[in-house]
């Protein structure tokens, strides 16, 4: 009887507390990232209406980003990206004069030798506004077991790279935030930890 009163009296209004703290924080992330990806949606129709009009072709690896985009756009929601095993790291990479690489939140395991670019090992993110994390790109970790060198699409990955302690490849595929240093481009220097 006095476990039930306990229950009811403090256990039950702390969870609930709980719970409504939680949501409240993700129904203001997931608005906001909503609004950015209808955004982000509506300005990929846009260039592929005037791509259409002007009777550009896309390329293999232009579809191949756009559907790595659409698999990763997901992530704009870190309740998501924890949902899908993406460990949340506080730890902001930059190197002086190159840039940033932001937050690596990876999921261990999809650290592997398969290369599935629809399931990137790393997903990385920025601090945006209010203190809230953005998603900006991906990070494809291969770990080399002697099979060919993997690539995306006519990008070759890079040798290391990364903190894991064996051969590997790596790549990072800004597909989320413009890089004036190319798509594939380790660093960004619109990105920053400070």
């Amino acid at each position: 009887m006095k476990m039930n009163q306990f229950f009811r009296t403090f256990f039950l209004p702390a969870l609930l507390l709980l719970l409504a703290t939680s949501c409240k924080k993700d129904i203001r992330n997931e608005t906001s990232e909503e609004n950015l990806l209808s955004i982000e949606e509506s300005e990929l129709a846009t260039k592929a209406n005037q791509s259409a009009v002007s009777g550009a072709a896309t390329t293999p690896e232009s579809e191949l980003l756009k559907s790595v985009r659409r698999a990763t756009s997901r992530f704009h929601s870190t309740a998501q990206a924890i949902a899908a095993g993406h460990e949340p790291d506080d730890h902001c990479v930059s190197a002086p004069g190159l840039g940033g690489m932001g937050f690596h939140w990876a999921n261990p395991s999809l650290v592997d030798p398969v290369f599935d670019p629809l399931k990137p090992e790393a997903i990385l993110y920025a601090m945006g506004p209010g203190g809230n994390l953005r998603l900006i790109a991906v990070e494809y970790i291969v770990i080399n077991v002697g099979q060919a060198p993997p690539m995306f699409g006519d990008q070759p990955f890079d040798v290391g790279g990364t903190p894991v302690p064996v051969a590997h490849w790596s790549l990072h595929v800004w597909i989320h935030e413009n890089n004036p240093s190319g798509i594939f481009a380790p660093f960004n220097p619109n990105i920053s930890c400070q």
